[in-house]
């Protein structure tokens, strides 16, 4: 607990049984009250470990995609009266080791959404990174920066933490199931008027690791163009998002 805030961490997995054990012992302590690990109907032997492991585990009985597993991870966190919420993907790309970083910004509140940063410094590529996947990186966050009007160094990680306001003020259910999810709730975030702040993040690119594949990359790279589009479109009045029609403009600065 930070704060005297609560803090649960969220897991969305996917066949993570190999790596689910290496991420949770550099999990700091003192930080995390819960943790939650919500399977989207893996073919290995998550479920189980996750319980070995004694970690509270939700059990989708189909797979819904990775911003399917997304919606019940928060759904369930605010359930337990989470104040931050901290998703940290157990197939040990992103190290638990910087949560404090992610948490503590948040539970002073300093900032509503933190995002672990790949490109801030060197690591992405010393994390062995693609570097088809760094300049498209690049490319999509210079682009959508313009867009949506803001500055981040990198609008695809999946190191993330959210405030229980945020959560509970942005209808992330309008959003895909697919991986474009997290493009779409940096979008609501930015539109609302939450502040977001980032940390170095190092990261780690290995065959255990989940990454999707060049076909995928390319559909989630058309996904950005389209959700920063409609985001732009929105703001000017010239079209209705679904996934942002139901935000007030800059709500979250009002009292």
């Amino acid at each position: 607990m930070v704060n005297g805030k609560k803090t649960v961490m969220v897991m969305p997995a996917y066949n993570a049984a190999d790596t689910l054990e290496k991420t949770l012992e550099e999990l700091p302590g003192g930080i995390v009250d819960e943790v939650v690990l919500v399977d989207d109907c893996s073919h290995d032997d998550t479920v189980r470990r996750a319980r070995e492991l004694g970690i509270t585990t939700v059990v989708h009985d189909s797979n819904t995609g990775y911003g399917g597993n997304q919606k019940t991870c928060y759904r369930t966190a605010l359930e337990m009266g989470a104040d931050v919420v901290v998703m940290v993907h157990p197939d040990y790309q992103y190290t638990p080791l910087i949560i404090s970083a992610m948490v503590s910004p948040i539970a002073n509140g300093v900032f509503d959404c933190m995002l672990g940063s790949r490109i801030l410094g060197k690591g992405a590529l010393r994390g062995g990174m693609p570097v088809y996947k760094y300049v498209a990186n690049r490319f999509l966050t210079c682009v959508q920066n313009i867009m949506v009007n803001y500055n981040l160094s990198e609008y695809h990680t999946g190191y993330r933490a959210f405030s229980r306001r945020l959560l509970e003020n942005i209808p992330f259910e309008h959003n895909s199931d697919d991986f474009i999810f997290d493009n779409q709730m940096l979008c609501q975030i930015i539109y609302g008027g939450f502040d977001i702040g980032e940390v170095t993040c190092p990261t780690r690119y290995m065959d255990d690791s989940s990454s999707i594949s060049f076909m995928r990359s390319m559909k989630y790279g058309l996904g950005v163009m389209g959700c920063s589009v409609q985001t732009l479109l929105h703001k000017s009045g010239l079209m209705t998002s679904d996934f942002l029609k139901d935000i007030e403009p800059g709500a979250a600065r009002r009292p």
